[in-house]
């Protein structure tokens, strides 16, 4: 990986922390003001809009194969599932709580890498897992 390709990585996923940090909050907020369901629901069509949009203003390829079609609408599948889950959660307990164990989401993913593709585990990935393991457990006391 070159050096400007880390920069990329970095700046983006500082994007990605942030907006989603802020999406989570005023989820919240709209999950107080209305049914969280219909929150969830504006809130993704909102996002699909944006990202279509994306797609015919960039040199996106329109083309899409079957496996990478069914991946996609998996994906998507665990996506809204997990959104409704948010909005719901926060009816029941504090944008703290829900907001910090949705965001470990990459320990579920991590452990499917290893587990499943065989990435290799080693001291520093399972030193960062147990870490954020009990920043789970310090958030959720």
């Amino acid at each position: 990986m070159e050096f400007a390709e880390v920069d990329s990585a970095v700046l983006f996923g500082l994007v990605t922390m942030v907006t989603w940090g802020i999406w989570i909050v005023v989820g919240n907020a709209a999950s107080e003001s209305m049914d969280p369901r219909t929150a969830a629901a504006i809130s993704y069509l909102v996002a699909a809009v944006l990202a279509f949009g994306f797609i015919v203003v960039s040199d996106a390829s329109l083309a899409v194969t079957a496996r990478g079609g069914l991946l996609a609408g998996v994906a998507g599948l665990f996506t809204g599932i997990g959104l409704i889950s948010m909005y719901i959660g926060f009816t029941h307990g504090s944008t703290t709580v829900v907001s910090t164990l949705g965001a470990m989401y990459f320990v579920v993913a991590a452990v499917i890498g290893i587990v499943v593709l065989g990435e290799n585990l080693t001291l520093t990935k399972l030193t960062g897992i147990a870490f954020a393991v009990l920043g789970i457990v310090l958030v959720t006391r």
